[in-house]
């Protein structure tokens, strides 16, 4: 299914879940997928309403490729599933953290996640101390 950027994509989301979202213009919220037992950030991914209900419906994430204008449910060509737990929405109601059991890799790089192959500062253990440390000492 393709749509124009800012056209409204048929949906069949809860209207009261719909009119919570607070959407970008293109109709979009970013969602973020977290290992549901570690804490550990996967990926983000974009929802229309359409993909946020597919989510809520098969317990498997769907989202919005904003490059191919296509629905994709992860793990359907790889076989890296991710397996709903719990959807939360933040508190401006313009983020979904999607918090699910990941099968395999989430990164379409092969990675475990989307974000461990350009660590800009610190490491897992030290990271926000070192970064806010460092940027503390460039401002003195």
């Amino acid at each position: 299914m393709t749509s124009t950027p800012g056209t409204p994509r048929p949906s069949s989301l809860d209207p009261e879940i719909a009119a919570r979202l607070k959407r970008d213009a293109d109709g979009l919220v970013p969602a973020i997928a977290q290992q549901y037992d570690t804490g550990e950030v996967l990926m983000l991914g974009w929802m229309d309403d359409e993909a946020l209900h597919r989510t809520l419906t098969t317990g498997r994430c769907t989202y919005w490729s904003r490059s191919r204008q296509e629905y994709w449910v992860k793990g359907d060509t790889s076989g890296h599933v991710q397996r709903v737990r719990s959807v939360s929405l933040d508190c401006d109601a313009d983020t979904v953290l999607v918090k699910v059991d990941q099968v395999g890799a989430a990164c379409h790089t092969g990675d475990r996640t989307c974000f461990d192959a350009d660590v800009l500062a610190g490491d897992e253990d030290a990271g926000g101390d070192r970064a806010r440390s460092g940027a503390a000492a460039a401002d003195q």
